[in-house]
């Protein structure tokens, strides 16, 4: 009895004339990622794939714009990021140290500068919003070597100590005493309370706005 298998049964040699099977989803998908980030990865390192310098520094740059506003009494044009408060325009740009950053967030009144003869606090002001505006600090504030009144007065009174908090009180003060808010010191209390003062000198400080309002 013959043991011998017919040729269609008799499984091919090891390599001879053998098909590779038909690749699953996964081979596929994992062969074509790898491939696919190899030629991404080649692109970027050749530089194929990437930006102009200028064209990134473009993108990198946040964006600003051009303002032209008077300063105490000086017309200044500078170019700002748009997110550039009044305070660090005064501060960092225009070398004003004279208006204190303190809370930086409109609570305390270290800030305040006049803005169209009207008291804002200049760390919650936009440069880019005052174009063609007028801006006064505590620096504009006296004639040459002439102080101004309540500058002068504030000494007179003794009205700070460590004196962080008095320049946004003399600019406040001064403010105050322009909108007419000065009919007593309740008055004068209530249109000042914005600005803190940590050395607890408000006796003072109103006394000295009482005593320049009267001036006037």
């Amino acid at each position: 009895m013959s043991t011998e298998l017919p040729e269609s049964a008799v499984p091919p040699p090891n390599g001879a004339g053998e098909s590779s099977p038909a690749p699953t989803r996964r081979t596929f998908i994992a062969t074509s990622t790898a491939v696919g980030g190899a030629v991404v990865a080649g692109g970027v390192i050749g530089g194929s794939f990437l930006a102009a310098p200028e064209e990134l520094a473009a993108a990198e740059a946040p964006p600003s714009s051009r303002v032209s506003l008077t300063v105490n009494g000086t017309r200044r044009t500078v170019t700002v990021d748009n997110r550039t408060s009044l305070l660090d325009l005064l501060r960092e740009h225009l070398g004003l140290a004279g208006s204190k950053k303190g809370c930086n967030a409109g609570a305390c009144g270290a800030c305040t500068v006049l803005v169209d003869g009207r008291r804002v606090n200049s760390c919650l002001t936009l440069a880019v919003w005052l174009e063609g505006a007028e801006v006064t600090t505590i620096e504009g504030l006296a004639d040459g070597d002439q102080l101004h009144p309540l500058q002068q007065a504030f000494i007179d009174e003794d009205a700070f100590q460590c004196g962080y908090c008095t320049p946004g009180q003399i600019v406040s003060g001064v403010g105050c005493i322009q909108e007419g808010h000065t009919g007593s010191a309740e008055e004068i209390r209530e249109w000042m309370s914005g600005n803190v003062c940590r050395c607890g000198c408000y006796v003072k400080i109103v006394r000295a706005v009482e005593q320049t309002a009267a001036r006037k």
